[in-house]
This record gives structure tokens, sequence and C-alpha cells, in this order.
């Protein structure tokens, strides 16, 4: 109803305004939803001066967290004549502002409220005069009130990391975060994708650090004091947002792609597996390059692994950040080799750096295509199949994200930039450039992506950019197209339902589009559809745009299979009403992964729990050649009974050691450890055990507890890392059931030298293990969870961490209550120390 209210009134104050209806409005009574106003559309940003290029001149004091900092700004009017420049400094001190004469240098009037800077100039300048700020400053990241959001935890632009070296386990480093409009927490700028300049970045460092910024290393200087200066130069305008800097002990490792240098910087630790974790740049890079018929633009390709990094990895350019988890040895590697994460962010160095969105309303034109990228790399690399099955993932995650909104791909009502960075401009840009992709054949999408680079190079656009570019190429009108999918929200739901009509050898093939068309549109879908007959297999191309649309498919027998979508690039839901042997059929015959993941996970419905041959596929997918599809079939053994069971031991067991993905050794470990209980599975457990593979030696340590656990106990403590998070988890359930006191030291470890989220997988199994122990255990616990506090950047691990000591105070005391341990004076000092620490955790 406050829909329909809204839009009358609209209306009448829009005849008001036409001067046709003057009579007052009737009152209107709102009784819901009275707290909520009309979204706010957002515009891209008006541009009024336009930089051209930025000098940086930094320092940094380490005790304080400050940036100390001198900005040589090269401006103009865009267009419009003005005497004043704005721009955006958050949290700064300024020291001095002035604008660079002939041959002087003249003192500026401003207005700073800590975010804004209003500078007023000499005099007027016209679009065809530049001019130069000189701001001398202090930038003060850490005094910042810190936001973020769910992509981008944190917004104060710069990062010390350990600048005090309390923490003997994590490296010093100094570190940036741009996007989306953070970098002007430590130097004046413009915010918005919109703001492209050039750059020279004079770092000034501890000769024991390594240096990383955008562009090349022109040359460093000695400055005799235990510093140097590291003069960075990027000479092509990118947006403000893509500048960087870091600075830490990193070891460089040296590549190279064409002439242009690839290196990779990582900690002294890791440094040896740098080749092993980014090797394939090169190779990704000469890709894309020829994929796209436009050379990667840029002046070099550096990527460095950072700590405590508030996203995954981001594409500043030439210069890529990632967060830690890419500190890998070649034994984690093995699990996951993060290719997608490396391709993602190379490709944004066409899809977001060379052209940005020139709005975070269209953001998808930087993320869509990135997530792509993926697709792309896996498909060239690998596979078509290894690329659907990646894809798969992405339409699930952005089914699932739909359960609790759908957005508009191009949203101009959004909350604030950081609420874009979701599922939607991800995952489902994906999939719909994907569509796209089949709809207009492979020759004119790419030819389309090269003339939308091309015609927007160093610049910025919006999505009607990339519609005009596809039309210019196929000579169609896609409007229809990307008003469906980029500036409408939702997805299709469609049902698909079949009828053989053996008189007139036809095919009655109906879809219905079930979706709440209140909300979402009709869609026009061009989907392909194979027919399948006794050894052949016909295409069909038709249209679906209507609610409920009946298509009638010449067939001269009854088909085998009619399989709707054959390509498998609708970006839907649906409900197929194939019968249980055309699903085997499907299985057996249809040529995609798709085809073949979409039959095992239907023949897994619950209707088909007591149906012999459903169950005789799924075994038989157990040894598919995709290990995806592999891994859903074992997810399916335990609704066998136990002579389906039986049946499959020994394929399960084969899996459990075959030369093939790391992934499915431990699926079929975990399976049989959980579904064969009344089998004897201690040789494989203890074999597992002795594999290359972390989640493999997880698995079968996992796997040897349930049976064996004081032989479980003796081998995780040979096989304790810190590398793999599966495993710390199984060793710490382990330690927390039958450890003893020098387990401690496993635990001290968790705490302090790991990361992020992994010291809170381990909570429980802590509580538990401490409260077995004594005193003196209990106490260097209670240390260890102070320190890990104090270390951990994270404000979810230390909510948990300081639940977890609120709890151990319950404990002890119900302990001592119980006269469990030994002298009440060894329940004093626990006492004690769990108050030290609350009160150090600010309770």
């Amino acid at each position: 109803m406050i829909k329909g209210i809204l839009t009358l009134l609209s209306a009448a104050t829009l005849l008001m305004a036409c001067g046709i209806r003057k009579e007052k409005l009737p009152e209107v009574e709102i009784t819901e939803n009275r707290d909520k106003a009309l979204p706010t559309y957002k515009p891209s940003y008006t541009i009024e001066n336009d930089i051209i290029n930025t000098k940086l001149e930094l320092s940094f004091n380490w005790d304080s967290a400050f940036v100390i900092g001198k900005a040589t700004i090269i401006c103009k009017p865009y267009y419009y004549s003005t005497n004043k420049c704005i721009l955006q400094a958050k949290g700064f001190i300024i020291n001095d502002i002035s604008i660079q004469k002939e041959n002087e240098i003249e003192k500026l009037n401003y207005v700073y409220d800590k975010k804004n800077l209003i500078i007023t100039l000499d005099r007027f300048y016209t679009k065809e005069q530049e001019y130069t700020l000189i701001i001398d400053y202090i930038a003060q990241p850490n005094k910042l009130k810190v936001g973020g959001s769910q992509a981008i935890s944190s917004d104060k632009g710069l990062y010390f990391i350990n600048k005090d070296k309390k923490n003997p386990n994590k490296p010093t480093q100094l570190w940036t975060q741009g996007e989306t409009e953070s970098n002007s927490c430590w130097f004046p700028t413009i915010d918005g994708p919109q703001e492209k300049m050039t750059q020279d970045i004079y770092l000034t460092v501890e000769n024991e650090y390594t240096s990383l910024s955008n562009g090349i290393l022109e040359y460093t200087t000695d400055n005799g004091n235990g510093t140097r200066t590291d003069y960075w130069r990027q000479t092509l305008p990118h947006s403000t947002y893509l500048t960087m800097i870091a600075v830490g002990d990193f070891k460089v490792t040296k590549d190279r792609w064409r002439d242009l240098e690839v290196n990779y910087y990582m900690e002294p630790e890791y440094s040896p597996y740098a080749k092993k974790i980014f090797g394939k740049t090169p190779k990704m890079i000469e890709f894309f390059s020829k994929r796209l018929g436009v050379d990667y633009p840029w002046d070099k390709y550096s990527q460095i692994v950072i700590r405590d990094f508030v996203s995954g990895a981001m594409e500043n350019t030439g210069a890529v950040t990632f967060y830690d988890g890419m500190n890998m040895d070649d034994r984690q590697y093995l699990d996951e080799n993060n290719e997608d994460i490396i391709s993602h962010e190379l490709f944004h160095h066409w899809f977001g750096d060379l052209v940005t969105a020139e709005s975070w309303a269209n953001l998808p034109l930087n993320e869509s295509f990135a997530t792509y990228g993926e697709y792309l790399w896996r498909e060239f690399e690998y596979n078509k199949s290894n690329a659907d099955e990646h894809i798969r993932l992405d339409l699930q995650s952005y089914l699932n994200e739909s359960q609790s909104k759908q957005e508009k791909l191009i949203r101009f009502y959004n909350d604030n930039p950081d609420s874009m960075f979701d599922s939607h401009s991800y995952a489902k840009g994906g999939r719909v450039l994907h569509m796209l992709r089949k709809i207009v054949g492979d020759n004119a999408f790419f030819a389309s992506l090269k003339l939308y680079l091309e015609r927007n190079k160093f610049g910025n656009a919006e999505i009607h950019d990339l519609r005009l570019a596809f039309e210019k190429i196929t000579g169609r009108d896609l409007n229809w197209f990307f008003d469906q999918w980029f500036l409408s929200s939702g997805h299709p739901d469609l049902e698909f339902n079949y009828i053989y009509d053996s008189n007139a050898k036809t095919v009655k093939l109906t879809i219905v589009q079930k979706q709440n068309l209140l909300t979402t549109p009709l869609y026009r879908l061009p989907i392909s559809v194979d027919i399948y007959t006794n050894g052949k297999v016909e295409r069909k191309e038709i249209e679906i745009n209507k609610q409920s649309e009946t298509f009638i498919l010449i067939c001269d027998e009854m088909p085998l299979l009619v399989n709707v979508d054959a390509d498998k690039s609708l970006l839907c839901v649906k409900k197929d009403n194939h019968t249980r042997d055309e699903w085997i059929f499907q299985y057996k015959n249809a040529p995609l992964y798709l085809d073949r993941y979409e039959a095992v996970e239907s023949l897994s419905d619950v209707k088909y729990k007591e149906d012999e041959l459903a169950k005789k596929l799924i075994a038989m997918a157990l040894n598919d050649s995709s290990t995806s599809i592999s891994s859903l079939a074992l997810s399916k053994v335990k609704t066998f009974n136990d002579l389906e069971k039986e049946r499959v031991f020994e394929t399960i067991k084969k899996l459990a050691t075959a030369n093939i993905s790391s992934g499915i050794r431990e699926d079929a470990i975990t399976v049989l450890n959980e579904s064969f209980k009344e089998k004897d599975l201690t040789e494989l457990n203890t074999k597992s055990i002795s594999d290359s593979s972390y989640a493999v030696v997880s698995a079968g340590l996992e796997g040897l507890f349930q049976k064996n656990p004081d032989q479980a106990f003796l081998l995780a403590q040979k096989n304790e890392s810190l590398l793999s998070t599966k495993l710390i988890r199984t060793v710490s359930t382990i330690y927390a059931n039958k450890g003893e006191k020098g387990q401690q030291e496993f635990f001290n470890n968790v705490m302090t030298k790991t990361d992020g989220f992994t010291p809170y997988y381990v909570l429980d199994n802590y509580k538990k293990y401490l409260e077995r122990m004594d005193s003196e255990t209990m106490l260097q616990g209670l240390e260890s969870i102070r320190l890990a506090y104090s270390f951990n950047e994270s404000k979810t691990v230390k909510k948990a961490l300081k639940k977890l000591v609120t709890n151990l105070e319950i404990g002890n005391s119900k302990k001592n209550k119980e006269n469990l341990d030994s002298s009440n004076e060894n329940y004093n000092k626990v006492d004690l120390k769990i108050k030290e620490v609350l009160l150090e955790m600010g309770k």
C-alpha cells in the first residue's frame, strides 16, 4: 500500500508543478514504515576541479602512527572557471597551504572541517589554466573513527602493523587500502572513481625495509641517517583510490612478462614459495592481453602479501595487495592454489584500472568483469568443465544472497558505496556477462570488450558505454538485455514441462516464469534446446518472452531427453520436471559438466531415496572426471542403505588414496569414517596422516581419533602446523580431549602466531583443554589469551576471547567450590589472573 500511496502523491505533485492542479491535496495518514525515507539518488560526482598530477613526499612516525606529508598537486578547473578547490583530507593536521607562482610561493586561505579542505585560490582560473597547490600536513589514520563494511572491514586508509614491535611473531609493516574513498585518510585528494591522475611518490623509510608503490622505482637516495628515500613514478593516469604504498620486510622474487617486470613481494619465510604461488602471472597477463586484443597497459605488475589486510585483495594499479592467506608452503598450495584471486585482481587492470566505473553505482563494470576474469582463466588454463564448476558456485553465491535482498546490478540508490560490494556486483554480474557472451557469440563478445576498452581507456565509463560498444559491434539493439539484467532486480524462476505427441510427432515444451512480476521483470530469454533421440541430438533455438509459453518442437520419435538451456548459461532458479530415466540419460549423454552435476543433484532428491537406479547413478558419479561431482556423490553416500554402501566401499577407499585432487581424498576419508563406522579404517587413516596435503592429514587424524584416540594423540603431536586452519582445528579437538601440560605450547602458538580468525576456531577446544589442566597451565593459558587479545585486529576474535575468559572465570569458581583444585592458593592465583586479563580487555 505504501508504494501505491507514494506513487499517487508523486503524480499529484507533478501536476501541481505544471500548474494544472491547484486545490489542496487530501491528507493521507501513513500507518507503517513511518521512519523510512525515500531512497536518495546517488549521481556521479560533479567534477569541479581535475587533478593532473600528485607528488607526495612522505615519511612516517611509527611511534605516533603519523604520516608526515607534503603534497604538490597540479590541478585545473574541469570546465567552469573557479577560484576554489575542494579536496578531501580526513583527520589531518594542516600546517600550511600555498600556491606555486612563477617565481614565488604564495600562502592561501582555506577552511577545513576535518573532512573537506576548501581552498581559496589566488584568483579565478579557466579550464585551460593549471595551478599547483602545495600542502604541508600530518595524517593521523589511527585517530580516525573507523567504519567499514562486510567486504572492506576498515576505512582508515593507512595501517601501521605491529608498529611498536610488541608481537615478536608478526612483522612490522605499513600499507594502504584506498577503495572506496579512504586514500584521503593519508593524502589530500579528490575522492571518487571519476578522478584520475598521474603521480610521483617519494617514500622515506628505514634502510631495513622494502617499499612498493604504483609505477616504476626511478631511483633511491641514501639519506645517511639509517633511512633512504625511494622515488616511485607513475606516468599513466589512474583513479585516486588505486594509489598505494607498502613498507616492510619483504623479499622480492623477480619475474617478467615480455619486457615488463613482474615481481612478487613476500615475507622472507614465504619467499621460497613465491614462484609456486604467483608463478602463473606472466602467462595470465599474456592470455588476457591476447583474449581482449588490448595489451596489458601498465608499466609493471607487482603483487605483495601483507598482514592484517582489511579485505581479500586490492587491484591497486601495478601493485596488487593480497591478504596473508597467500602466505603458503608447498603442502598448503595443494589444498588451495588461489589462482582465482590472482586472476581476478589482474583482470581488474583492464576493467577497473584502465577503464573505471564513473560512479560506485556502476561498480559491476569493475567487479563483475574481474569475477568473469576468473572464469576466462580457468577455461583457458584448464578446460570448460573446470570453469563451469566455478561459475556454478557463483550462481549459488548470488542465489543465497537473493534470499535476503534482490538489488539492481547498477544501483543509483545504494545506501553507501561499500554496500555495492556484494554477491550481486561480483557473482551475479559475472553470470550476466556469461549470458551476454552466449547471446552475441564469442567473436562479437570479445570484439565488443576490445572496443569498450579502447574507447574509454584511462577514463571512466557507465553501463551505457558497455551497451553501446556491444551494439556497435553486433548491430543489434541490446537495451532489452541491459534493462532486464543490469537495471532491474531479481532473476527468472522457471518451470519446464514436456509432453510428447506420438501422432503429431511433436514435443510440447511448456515454460512458465513464476517470479513475482510486481518486483521482477518478465524476462526475454533466448535459449538453446537439445532434443536427444536414438543416436542423434538436434538443437532448437527458442526465445521465452511470456509468463507461460508452449513451444511445439518437431520430433519424429519419442525423445530420450529434452535438454532446455542446453548451454547451461541461464542465471535462474528452475524446476525441470524430468523423469528419473531422463536424468540418468542426461548424466550419461549430455556433454557438459553442468549437465552431469544437475543430474546427480536431481537424483539425490528425497523422492529417489529408495530408487535403486538413482542410487546406482550416484555410485557411478563417484568416479566422475569432475572432482566436484565426485564430491557431490560422496556427500550422498550417507543416504545409502547398508547393501548400497557395501557396493561402493572399495570405490571410496580408492578415492581416499587416489592421485587426484586433495579435496577428493579428504572427502573420501571423511565419508568412510562417518558412514562406515563398523569398518576397521585404522590403516587407511594412519596412512592418510603421511599425505602431502594438510587437509588430508586433518581428515585422517579426525577419523583415527574416533576409534583410537591414544594413537591419534601421538600422531597429532608429530603433525602440528600453523599453516592449515583445518589441521589446527582437528589437532585442537584431540588436545582438548587427550592433551597434557605440554600441549599448552600448541595453543599458545595458535593464539599468538596466527592472524585473523584462526584463533577463533580453537576457542571452544582451548576452554575444554584448560579446564582439564592444573593451575600452572591455566595461568599460562590466560597469558596466551591476553597476548592474543592484544595482538589480534579482529573485533569478532577479541569479543570471543573476552567471552572465553569470562567462561573460564565461571568454571574456575565452580572448580574451587567442588574442591577439584589442590589448594585454595592456586585458585586465588588463577582468579586474580582472570580479573587482570578481563580488566585489560576492558570489562
